[in-house]
């Protein structure tokens, strides 16, 4: 009897009882619809296990299977119990089955979503000297546990040594690099992948997508959209939702908007993905207009999409609007508000100059407010101005304790200092940070040409055109000149004379990256770079006249939105 519901689910059993069978095609029918299927029901499946403890390894090996899958921490540690369980010695008053090779990848998995270090690297050794470390599904399950546990170095080990991989084993690889944020690293083994002839499916393409939104790689991107066309499968939503991401990140609003507008069944997600690339880019009313539209559809957001549309408001500066959607929270949503919604509303209170709003709205808010909360309002503070409130904020911050592993907070606290000339203060939370251990993160900027992703960090030298890239920046800050340029040199938080501090200015890294594209594109190409720091005002200045002078469309991703600069004007209307 084929079970497609608990209540047939319950007959079953009931009639198994009563006629004292245990007819194993009827109880693996039962237990496996119990523990699998999503309207199945996992602890009545974990009674049938602990009713007949004597059922052969197929039984544990299922709802080990089934708490794996789960996002559930204590299903995860029951997993890891039951597998113990299976590994104590034979008992004469019952018959446990040992673990086997189908019981290993799923107990691994368990360990990586637990995140333990220890207990996989034991497991890993257990697993060698049983005889199973050959085994295709364990070796896979290997490589994404040492990468979910932050050992990417032993994932490669693993991978590099298999005879054989299948695309799950590359795949496996391509997301922990992803994950790591080596997006580039991980583009070029997509690209030794398809050399190898693997058969890519949804899951890999998804993966290397999410590397070319996040390094800007847009010509890979867009080769992979060619595979997803000829493989078929571009009609699954969330390939759909990974390719409206990629474009949108990668600085193509419009070829993500045709994706949306091609989807014939769109989720959540989908919806979600393009609202947040309309936001990204300024084009905030159509991202309200797509909003509401998706109500009209009875789709229901989420809390992603929330954040995407209070996100629009913030970089358009929509105060009313803003607070409008933050209340649909959980009044026409019944969702409660998250601290990335609170973080929305305060940046964009904060931004138009609201700095009391904004401190007063944290005050009052029913969760406490974290580090990026607090570094969001002083950063505004150091933007309008107000250094009192700023360093007021700052001592109520460090009172409040910064993480130790928070380097966010101390930058922002000595560019405080710095802008307002204190650098004695400056050097005392620089020394303190240093004697954290605390380092602050490097800028980098990205560009590809021809395919390859080239990144840039500030007074590169490195890059094998460093001569030509320096000679180019010349030329353009000597045009730049004639045109009004003049750098801000305040925006260098070092005690030097102004002269340095220009020379600082020119060698930031997406001006290196500006300078390369100009070297290396086609007069009239749009220049694409993607940033992970927000773009400072000197080189937001920068990219406007070069936008001018040079006659080019550059678009800029930094941390917080795009910059389209066209003839000397930027999307963002110098709100940012």
């Amino acid at each position: 009897m084929d079970v497609t519901s608990m209540s047939q689910a319950l007959q079953l059993h009931a009639q198994v009882i009563k006629l004292r069978t245990q007819n194993q095609r009827n109880l693996s029918n039962l237990f496996t619809f119990a523990a699998l299927s999503p309207s199945g029901d996992l602890n009545y499946a974990r009674l049938l296990l602990n009713s007949n403890p004597s059922l052969n390894s197929y039984y544990y090996n299922t709802i080990i299977r089934a708490y794996s899958h789960t996002s559930n921490p204590t299903h995860h540690f029951q997993a890891l119990s039951l597998f113990l369980f299976m590994l104590q010695p034979p008992n004469n008053n019952h018959y446990v089955p040992t673990p086997d090779n189908f019981t290993y990848p799923f107990v691994l998995k368990c360990c990586a979503r637990l995140k333990l270090t220890q207990q996989g690297k034991q497991l890993h050794g257990l697993i060698v000297k049983l005889g199973f470390g050959s085994d295709i599904y364990i070796q896979n399950a290997l490589i994404h546990m040492y990468c979910e546990i932050d050992e990417l170095g032993v994932a490669r080990i693993l991978f590099d040594k298999m005879s054989d991989r299948d695309v799950v084993s590359w795949t496996s690889l391509i997301d922990g690099l992803v994950n790591h944020d080596l997006s580039i690293e991980a583009i070029g083994l997509f690209e030794r992948m398809l050399e190898a002839g693997i058969e890519v499916n949804d899951v890999a393409v998804i993966s290397v997508l999410r590397g070319c939104a996040d390094s800007g790689a847009l010509s890979v991107g867009r080769k992979v959209h060619g595979i997803v066309k000829e493989k078929g499968i571009g009609s699954k939503a969330n390939v759909c939702t990974a390719l409206i991401d990629m474009y949108s990140k990668c600085g193509c609003v419009e070829s993500a908007r045709k994706v949306f507008d091609e989807v014939v069944d769109r989720d959540v997600f989908v919806w979600t993905a393009m609202i947040s690339g309309l936001a990204c880019h300024g084009l905030c009313k159509e991202a309200i207009d797509l909003f509401v539209e998706m109500e009209m559809f009875n789709i229901k957001p989420d809390e992603l999409t929330i954040t995407a549309i209070l996100s629009a408001c913030r970089n358009a500066g929509l105060v009313r609007e803003g607070y409008m959607f933050f209340g649909d929270v959980q009044k026409r949503y019944g969702m409660k508000p998250t601290i990335q919604h609170f973080g929305c509303l305060v940046d964009l209170l904060a931004r138009g100059g609201c700095l009391e709003e904004a401190e007063d709205f944290i005050n009052a808010m029913p969760m406490k407010p974290d580090a990026i909360l607090w570094r969001t309002l002083i950063w505004a503070c150091k933007v309008h101005a107000d250094t009192k409130r700023a360093e007021r904020l700052m001592k109520h911050l460090e009172l409040q304790g910064m993480s130790a592993h928070d380097s966010g907070s101390y930058i922002l606290v000595s560019n405080v200092y710095a802008s307002t000339g204190k650098w004695c203060d400056k050097a005392e939370v620089r020394e303190l940070m240093n004697k954290k251990g605390l380092v602050k993160p490097p800028g980098f900027s990205r560009i590809e040409i021809d395919g390859v992703v080239h990144e840039f960090v500030m007074g590169d030298y490195y890059h094998p055109e460093a001569e030509k890239i320096f000679v180019k920046l010349d030329q353009m800050v000597d045009k730049l000149k004639k045109e009004g340029y003049n750098p801000k040199v305040s925006e260098v938080m070092l005690e030097m004379d102004d002269e340095e501090k220009a020379i600082q200015l020119l060698h930031h890294s997406e001006k290196l990256a500006l300078a390369y594209g100009l070297i290396r594109t086609c007069p009239g190409s749009k220049i694409r770079i993607v940033k992970n720091l927000r773009s400072c005002e000197d080189c937001h200045e920068f990219m406007k006249l070069i936008s001018k002078v040079y006659q080019r469309d550059i678009i800029v991703r930094d941390r917080i939105r795009f910059h389209h600069f066209i003839n000397g004007d930027c999307s963002c209307k110098d709100y940012w």
